[in-house]
């Protein structure tokens, strides 16, 4: 909620997908990338926002899954020049997710999205866009 309320403040427009995990995030902004606007035959999105949550396990999972979900984001936004959001919370239990990801408390979905918004800002001041 807290990404929806900066992006609707903001008037941007958005589309949200759903993936299995956080480890498919990466990919799911991928295939995002590769889909072109039929008009312009250029990106469709300005930028993306990721978001999601991974609580820790009893196994080395949990580190592999938030370290590996990490580079592949940082990958892309570099290799890509895209404006990205990281919001994929990593906690040790659902209670302090629900107080990272609640907008009254950390709102981590609503810090994501500005980064996002000023990412795209700085993009325009380089001259980056459209791409």
């Amino acid at each position: 909620r807290g990404a929806v309320q900066v992006l609707d403040q903001a008037e941007a427009t958005f589309e949200r997908y759903a993936v299995p995990g956080a480890f498919e995030i990466p990919a799911a902004i991928r295939f995002a990338i590769r889909s072109l606007d039929v008009f312009s035959a250029r990106r469709r999105f300005d930028g993306y926002i990721a978001l999601g949550c991974v609580i820790r396990g009893e196994t080395s999972h949990y580190d592999i899954i938030c370290q590996e979900s990490a580079r592949a984001l940082q990958d892309l936004a570099l290799n890509f020049t895209l404006a990205l959001g990281y919001g994929i919370l990593t906690v040790d239990n659902r209670e302090q997710a629900m107080v990272r990801a609640s907008v009254d408390q950390g709102n981590k979905g609503a810090g994501a999205a500005k980064a996002c918004l000023e990412m795209i800002g700085l993009k325009r001041q380089f001259h980056l866009y459209p791409r």
